[in-house]
């Protein structure tokens, strides 16, 4: 009979609203706990606050109580670390939200404390985004500060503690990569990580850039030979307007022409204008492409063996039959 109602009891305290929260813990671990919470409460008052708020988590561990996680909110927001206080506060809060209204009434003014700093220091949160440059090694394992960090949580912005954090990376096989990164309160960074093996950030903008420079220097010369070719043009209809204009044919107005004058003349007028708009594209065009490569982030050493990248824009041929314009180089 006495077991029986020995299980009874039990049975009634997994289905207590606190009890759901945090399982009852073993009379050994209740004592320790509260010695744990002792020694953190003193070095907290004391302003250590490391070894106190590491106590204070041990002890609520031990013997899950709504005090000992507000005390621990409590030293966590004097240590500084606001993200990991605000987090606290929120949970005491949501323990709250499950006691029996008897024991409501025993947390005394801790529920409004909690409310007006998590309010308080929400705003002050830093937030820090993480991601893998493209072309990461598939399974490549992140870290913040030794917690190895899932695929759901890169590209995200999450709230962190202020101060130094250590990230690292290791592709499978390669060898591990680590960057320090220091926030400040209400800072918010976002931080494309270098993957051993992987291009660095930026790799894929540079060979968009590239691209661009060629296409540019492609739309140059094609411009800078339809204006010559133009060019050409409108200085040929012109010989036939001298020759069927003006004293030429016997006329006192230079504006008189025959009609094969007035057609020749109406021809040069559009290509004259082709040929214009062809060379400012044309330069345009080049000048673009030279922008680009000359502001191109370079490596910081090249390869052994690696060619130079070169680049000439201008005249590449010329002979007695014409000019060749355009832009050839090695990249």
């Amino acid at each position: 009979m006495t077991r029986r109602l020995r299980q009874i009891a039990q049975l009634a305290l997994v289905l207590c609203p606190l009890a759901v929260a945090a399982p009852a813990a073993a009379q050994g671990d209740i004592a320790t706990a509260e010695a744990i919470f002792n020694r953190g409460l003193a070095d907290m008052e004391a302003g250590r606050y490391e070894t106190g708020c590491k106590a204070l988590a041990e002890s609520h561990r031990l013997d899950p109580r709504p005090g000992t996680l507000f005390t621990l909110a409590t030293c966590e927001a004097r240590w500084g670390r606001i993200a990991t206080a605000v987090t606290r506060y929120g949970d005491y809060l949501s323990l709250y939200q499950r006691l029996t209204p008897d024991q409501q009434r025993r947390q005394g003014e801790r529920p409004t404390v909690a409310k007006q700093q998590r309010e308080k220091l929400a705003p002050l949160v830093p937030e820090l985004a993480l991601s893998l440059p493209s072309g990461a090694p598939a399974g490549t394992v992140v870290k913040r500060d030794g917690v190895v960090l899932g695929d759901a949580v890169l590209g995200v912005s999450v709230p962190v503690d202020p101060g130094e954090h250590v990230v690292s990376t290791e592709p499978p096989g390669g060898r591990p990569r680590e960057t320090r990164i220091r926030l400040a309160q209400g800072e918010k960074k976002k931080l494309v990580l270098e993957v051993d093996g992987a291009g660095a950030p930026g790799a894929d903008g540079g060979s968009g850039r590239r691209a661009a420079m060629f296409v540019a220097g492609g739309v140059g010369a094609a411009g800078l030979i339809l204006g010559g070719v133009m060019g050409a043009l409108t200085l040929g209809k012109q010989g036939v307007v001298d020759k069927h204009c003006g004293s030429a044919i016997g006329s006192t107005d230079e504006t008189a022409c025959d009609p094969t004058g007035l057609e020749a003349a109406e021809s040069a007028s559009t290509t004259g204008l082709v040929s214009t708009i062809g060379f400012g594209v044309g330069l345009a065009g080049l000048g673009t492409a030279a922008v680009l490569y000359l502001t191109e982030p370079k490596p910081a050493a090249p390869a052994a063996g690696a060619a130079a990248r070169r680049i000439h824009v201008g005249v590449l041929e010329a002979g007695p039959s014409g000019v060749v314009l355009g832009a050839k180089g090695a990249w």
